[in-house]
């Protein structure tokens, strides 16, 4: 069911700040950047996985409102699946709490859904089938 860490999640207020650090100290280049209906993104590949900056386009954006309760840092991890909906229906079959029952459209053409934290030990898992490189 899971093929990999296709990326952590790193909420942030901004991405050009937060890109002083990770591409131009650390070396890590942007592959692609996305603006979605709530959050801008850009998507830093390091060998199989990615780095994923979020950037809340409203202060009452999902990513804002976690910036403000929590500060900066890790938002999610994003596990790759070959068959979402599999991976849904074997998650609620297994009594996990679900925040999406059924896939919505994610960065990159991707398919994505989302594990609720209190399922999964305070973590949000976010599942994420890509067809391609990355």
């Amino acid at each position: 069911m899971i093929e990999k860490i296709d990326h952590v999640g790193i909420a942030v207020r901004s991405i050009e700040e937060a890109l002083k650090v990770y591409r131009d100290v650390l070396g890590i280049q942007v592959k692609e950047s996305e603006q979605m209906p709530t959050q801008k993104l850009a998507l830093l590949p390091i060998g199989e996985s990615m780095v994923e900056l979020l950037e809340a386009v409203s202060p009452d954006a999902p990513v804002a409102k976690f910036i403000e309760s929590r500060g900066e840092g890790i938002h999610h991890i994003a596990l790759r699946v070959d068959d979402i909906e599999r991976a849904l229906n074997e998650a609620k079959a297994a009594g996990l709490r679900l925040i999406d029952e059924t896939p919505r459209a994610g960065a990159a053409g991707s398919k994505i859904a989302f594990i609720h934290p209190k399922s999964v030990h305070g973590v949000l898992v976010e599942l994420v089938e890509r067809h391609g490189e990355h």
